[in-house]
């Protein structure tokens, strides 16, 4: 087997435990929405979701556990693909927040610092930032 073979097979695990965390947090509800199920259509196609895996995922959750990231920027990416998905309809439960910090913890940040980019990240996503950071963010850009 080839190290580029070993590479995608690693990869492609991370992939699906990523999905299969984004499937259960859509499902915390008891009902993935339309919205949802959209936003959960696209992660399957941009993480290389096949549809047998897809159907599996959604029949059985927590089958898969969480892969902790090495790298900061895979671990926010994470993060942000997760609200992305809570926000799809706009809103976010209490049961939906207690998820999202077992899944902050479990990619590997520790629990006062998941509790502040948990924090942080609602704020982004519900328009309640302060203005100071929304200076910041715009002048990052440019």
């Amino acid at each position: 087997m080839a190290i580029l073979d070993l590479y995608y097979h690693s990869e492609k695990k991370k992939n699906l435990a990523h999905f299969a965390a984004l499937a259960s947090l859509a499902a915390v509800d008891g009902v993935v929405s339309p919205r949802e199920k959209a936003t959960l259509d696209r992660f399957a196609y941009k993480l290389n979701i096949t549809d047998e895996e897809y159907k599996e995922v959604m029949k059985k959750s927590n089958k898969y556990p969480i892969e902790p990231q090495n790298e900061a920027a895979k671990r926010l990416e994470r993060l942000y693909d997760l609200f992305r998905l809570i926000f799809a309809d706009h809103s976010i439960e209490n049961v939906e927040m207690g998820l999202l910090k077992k899944y902050a913890i479990g990619l590997g940040y520790p629990t006062n610092k998941a509790d502040r980019i948990i924090e942080k990240s609602v704020a982004i996503f519900t328009g309640r930032i302060p203005f100071e950071d929304y200076v910041y963010l715009m002048k990052k850009k440019h």
